[in-house]
């Protein structure tokens, strides 16, 4: 474990991740979009880390879901393990050259890896990159991420996209809660042999799979 980033130590042991959105009173009430705030945790409900969304009012107000932000995941010791970063970009089949692609520095200022949108006219795909912009994993999505409030699976595969080694699940548990507050539950489960930068990719996947397919599923309820 001495070669690995500082602070990704405790990932090294997870096959789950939990992420759970934290909602401010200030926008649970008056639906005013304030920056998100996430609790990171392991299969047993124990928090890892706490990350911290940071981007201007005019990109919440105007641009969400396609938004960019900075991601900052520190530790339980408030040390910052894991910076995620993602410019603004098109989410759309009619622009395939400008795609959505995020990328992950663990510890900040080095590179972990990338998530690069991958065109396709029916499902959301996405190929998880190593630090050398190497391909290492796909992520499919169904055609429909609505589930009539049903879990959401967005299946984890290997690069030939026939074998599945994990998956991000949204969840829809809290579906009351979820009404009223629009809050975010996710679950990562991947190998627990997984390199621990792919695993802090896979967060950052998280990520952006929420912005792009959750972040206004119940607006009009």
């Amino acid at each position: 474990t001495h070669n690995l980033p500082p602070g990704l130590e405790y990932l090294n042991q997870l096959d789950q991740i939990i992420i759970h959105q934290q909602v401010e009173l200030l926008e649970a009430i008056l639906g005013t979009e304030t920056s998100s705030k996430y609790e990171i945790k392991n299969h047993l409900g124990q928090r890892v880390y706490f990350a911290v969304e940071e981007n201007g009012c005019f990109d919440r107000k105007l641009c969400s879901p396609l938004r960019s932000f900075t991601i900052r995941i520190a530790d339980n010791t408030g040390r910052e393990v894991i910076r995620v970063i993602r410019p603004l970009r098109c989410n759309s089949c009619c622009f395939p050259c400008f795609l959505q692609e995020l990328e992950v520095q663990s510890p900040p200022g080095t590179i972990a890896g990338y998530v690069v949108q991958n065109w396709d006219p029916f499902l959301p795909k996405f190929t998880i990159q190593n630090q050398s912009k190497e391909d290492v994993l796909k992520i499919i999505g169904p055609c429909a991420t609505c589930g009539c409030f049903e879990d959401v699976d967005f299946e984890v595969k290997a690069l030939n996209e026939m074998t599945t080694i994990g998956k991000i699940s949204k969840y829809w548990s809290g579906f009351v809660n979820n009404v009223f507050t629009n809050t975010a539950n996710f679950g990562i489960q991947v190998p627990v042999d997984l390199d621990v930068r792919i695993k802090a990719v896979m967060i950052g996947a998280c990520f952006l799979i929420d912005l792009m397919f959750f972040e206004n599923s119940l607006d009009g309820l």
